[in-house]
């Protein structure tokens, strides 16, 4: 998927009007069954199949429905399930470039990521009592890197209360290992299947408290994908399933390197001391010429949170790359702007550039995570930071891979600074 972009200057697009909020409109009827119609030739490649639990007192009442988030299969999947009831999604702004008024059509919501968004309990309140749509959100906003949960907002629970609908979570397996974020869009040969679970019911909400339904959310949204492939012995003999795992797995532990790993083929290799791992077809690493330190994918993104988490702490980490800028202020394309500078440390982000035009800073506390992506649109590797009034996406000029290492940075930037203030 590709969207939309145009060259201008800062000046022109600072100028550009702002969009301006709009209720969220019903789904179109036409565009729901448009979307199924279109959505059933891929789940019929994947032999899609699901499993209802606790749903024989979900009649027509609106819902608020959770969803992990692997790839973009699960919009399809989403819409198999609940259909034909209205369904209201969820969405990245960014994704009503060029087609805000069929966005709108089919029912979605526009939000910044991990930005605070005053407008979206809002319009999700005004879809679940005034439209009667249910309400489908991916609670962790992003992909996962390694195939394991990635944070829930705080907010969610209090969110729950909030709204007093009955919470529908949907729960995917195979999503993730037919189509892994680093894996540059390549499709890989596996059936998907899926949950869809009432679990918690406008009275059960109302019982308990933020902290507890918080709880039992991340409960529900803890999963390691790896482990499911091994457990159900599904079968991935493609030769290119370890095509980019660099993206995540960036850092050797043999030699200590960061950047000189490449994912080629079957196999991880360090460029710099010239370890080599093979990713087996049941999601095994193996290593050939060195004595292995993991074999499961999870475990190695997990050293390398601890090795940021301890460069935090001992004042080392430090981000400074040369970045492409591109912008979005409104929802008609993003524009490239031009070049800068993007640092990142214990202050936060700082972006400047554009001959000294650009002076952007985002403090620790803005956000309990951050948008990054791969080969994001197909444009490249990216780190999105900004407010409800213009988001700079960040594309790094090296191609180097530190887009893993500055979303682990800015999670535990974000708990690290929290805990300093004295907060739990």
């Amino acid at each position: 998927m590709k969207i939309k972009t145009r060259d201008m200057s800062y000046d022109e697009v600072i100028k550009l009007p702002r969009h301006k909020h709009k209720n969220p409109k019903r789904p179109s009827a036409f565009f729901r069954w448009l979307l199924k119609f279109i959505s059933e030739g891929d789940l019929k490649k994947v032999n899609f199949s699901y499993e209802s639990i606790n749903m024989d007192d979900i009649k027509d009442e609106p819902c608020l429905v959770l969803m992990n988030h692997s790839s973009f299969i699960d919009l399809e999947i989403a819409e198999k399930i609940w259909y034909p009831r209205p369904l209201q999604i969820v969405c990245t702004s960014d994704g009503f470039i060029g087609k805000d008024g069929l966005m709108r059509a089919i029912g979605c919501i526009p939000t910044q990521k991990f930005v605070t968004d005053l407008n979206l309990l809002k319009d999700m309140k005004y879809s679940l009592k005034t439209l009667k749509s249910s309400v489908l959100m991916y609670p962790e906003a992003s992909y996962s890197f390694d195939g394991t949960a990635t944070p829930l907002p705080e907010s969610l629970g209090k969110c729950v209360k909030l709204l007093g609908v009955p919470v529908v979570m949907i729960k995917t397996f195979g999503a993730f290992a037919r189509d892994p974020l680093y894996n540059m869009l390549q499709i890989r040969d596996v059936d998907i299947s899926a949950t869809v679970e009432c679990v918690l019911t406008p009275q059960m909400a109302k019982d308990m408290s933020i902290e507890e339904i918080n709880e039992l959310l991340c409960k529900l949204f803890s999963f390691d994908y790896f482990k499911w492939q091994q457990d159900k012995k599904v079968k991935i003999d493609e030769t290119f399933r370890a095509d980019g795992l660099n993206r995540v797995l960036y850092k050797c532990p043999h030699c200590m390197i960061e950047g000189k790993m490449l994912g080629k083929g079957t196999k991880l290799t360090c460029k710099a001391c010239d370890a080599t791992y093979e990713l087996d077809e049941y999601g095994y690493l193996k290593a050939e010429n060195v004595e292995g330190k993991f074999n499961h994918i999870p475990d190695w993104f997990r050293w390398e949170r601890e090795c940021v988490k301890e460069e935090l702490i001992n004042g080392s980490y430090s981000l400074s790359e040369d970045v492409d800028i591109r912008m979005m202020v409104d929802r008609k394309s993003i524009y490239n702007v031009g070049s800068g500078r993007l640092l990142h440390n214990k202050d936060g982000f700082t972006l400047t550039g554009l001959d000294g035009k650009l002076s952007y800073k985002q403090t620790p506390q803005s956000s309990y995570s951050l948008y990054s992506d791969y080969y994001w649109y197909e444009l490249g590797d990216m780190i999105c930071i900004g407010d409800m009034k213009t988001l700079y996406y960040c594309f790094p000029k090296s191609g180097a891979d530190i887009v893993a290492k500055t979303r682990i940075a800015a999670e535990e930037l974000y708990k690290i600074d929290r805990k300093n203030k004295g907060f739990k």
